[in-house]
């Protein structure tokens, strides 16, 4: 029995893109329609859902309900010329009557352990940098570009936006170097 005002931890899951059941996949769509907003530049579309998927899902259910989600994909980041697997994060969200409980935190704690256990890197795009610094992510200073097939375009609307979680596989990283990713439609970060 929890006492009052203590809230319910729910129920972590770390999920495959073909585990998730149809009704899971609908709820998890909600959630993020909602938390990002209806605001067009902000809104979750259909190609951050595509981003998405083929990774790893973590999902934080409370008494049957999803309440928040992250994703984890892989990716290849071009570290000043180096390549480096990270896990890029996408779909982060906690649902809107359920912030600031906790949620979104746990699940980006178990987002970065997962991270750390199988990549030389984690990597995000995001406006919410104070979130995230306060688990361990660092803000990308170095100029992005988006890798095509011919050669790389600068990508200067991301600068300042992409963070990046260090894992012990890591290399000395210089967060002012130029950084990389491959192209793909939507948003390239």
């Amino acid at each position: 029995m929890r006492e009052r005002g203590e809230v319910d931890q729910g129920r972590l899951r770390r999920l495959t893109s073909p585990e998730l059941t149809g009704t899971e996949v609908l709820a998890i769509r909600a959630l993020l329609d909602l938390a990002f907003g209806p605001d067009e530049d902000e809104a979750f579309t259909d190609s951050d859902w595509l981003h998405s998927i083929g990774g790893r899902h973590f999902v934080l259910d409370v008494e049957g309900e999803i309440v928040a989600h992250a994703s984890v994909v892989e990716r290849w980041l071009n570290v000043d010329g180096r390549p480096l697997l990270t896990g890029y994060v996408e779909a982060v969200a906690t649902a809107v009557p359920h912030q600031g409980l906790g949620y979104g935190t746990r699940v980006m704690h178990d987002v970065g352990s997962y991270i750390a256990e199988g990549f030389e890197l984690g990597a995000l795009g995001t406006g919410s940098h104070h979130f995230y610094e306060r688990l361990g992510w660092r803000r990308w200073r170095g100029p992005s570009s988006v890798r095509m097939a011919d050669d790389e375009q600068p990508t200067p609307d991301d600068d300042g936006y992409i963070m990046v979680l260090p894992t012990a596989s890591s290399p000395d990283l210089d967060l002012a170097a130029p950084i990389s990713c491959e192209w793909r439609p939507g948003d390239v970060w």
